[in-house]
Formats: structure tokens, C-alpha cells, sequence
């Protein structure tokens, strides 16, 4: 069992940046592949990024690629996903969410397991 929760959220002006965290329990968390996404207003839930047990490969979408940035603290339970120069399209409600059935990589939400509450991000222009 996992439980996820994300945090960091907020609103900023588009160019900036925001840190979002998603704090994960479990003692399987150093073998899950960990994945973000995100969900827009009236759109399908989205890929976003993921990242393999070790942290050492990760994927992007290609909307997000060179922008985001997708890290993790094993010894801290906590996967990051840094987001620099944010654009209004960014807007959405993020998800963290674990697989712990599938191997890296995954890109699709069918293959995560477990998933977080959401945080939400909002860019103005």
C-alpha cells in the first residue's frame, strides 16, 4: 500500500517557477516508478513526467520538456517535480501517482496504481 500526497501548489505569473513535492508512505517507494500529471479544465488527465525507482532515468512529455524537471529523495520518500518558465496552458490540477506493478517506463495513468489527491496550479498571464 501507498499513500500519496502532494503539496506546493499555488498561483504564479507566467516565466516563473514552482516546486511541487509529493510525500509518499510505504516501503515500496524506492522500487515504484513514479509518475506526474495533470488535468486541465475540461480536458483528459494528462502525462506529464515519470521517473524510474533508482531517479536515475526520467521522461517528459514533450509540452513540458526542457521546463520540468522530475526528481526524487529515496532516504525522504518524496518525488519533486520543478517547474520553470510556466505558461497560462500549464494551468491544471497535478497528480503524483505510483506504480508499483510496471517497470520504468510508463506513460500512461492505466498503469499507476496508486495516485495522490491533486494540488492545484494556476499561471496567469
Amino acid at each position: 500500500q501507498v499513500q500519496l500526497a502532494e503539496s506546493g501548489g499555488g498561483l504564479v505569473q507566467a516565466g516563473g517557477s514552482l516546486r511541487l513535492s509529493c510525500a509518499a508512505s510505504g516501503r515500496t517507494f524506492s522500487s515504484a516508478v513514479m509518475g506526474w500529471f495533470r488535468q486541465a479544465p475540461g480536458k483528459l488527465r494528462a502525462f506529464v513526467g515519470s521517473i524510474s525507482g533508482s531517479g536515475g532515468m526520467t521522461s517528459y512529455a514533450d509540452s513540458v520538456k526542457g521546463r520540468f524537471t522530475i526528481s526524487r529523495d529515496n532516504a525522504k520518500n518524496t518525488v519533486y517535480l520543478q517547474m520553470n518558465s510556466l505558461e497560462p496552458e500549464d494551468t491544471a490540477v497535478y497528480y503524483c501517482a505510483a506504480s508499483t506493478t510496471y517497470h520504468y517506463p510508463r506513460t500512461r495513468d492505466s498503469e499507476f496504481n496508486y495516485w495522490g489527491q491533486g494540488t492545484q496550479v494556476t499561471v496567469s498571464s
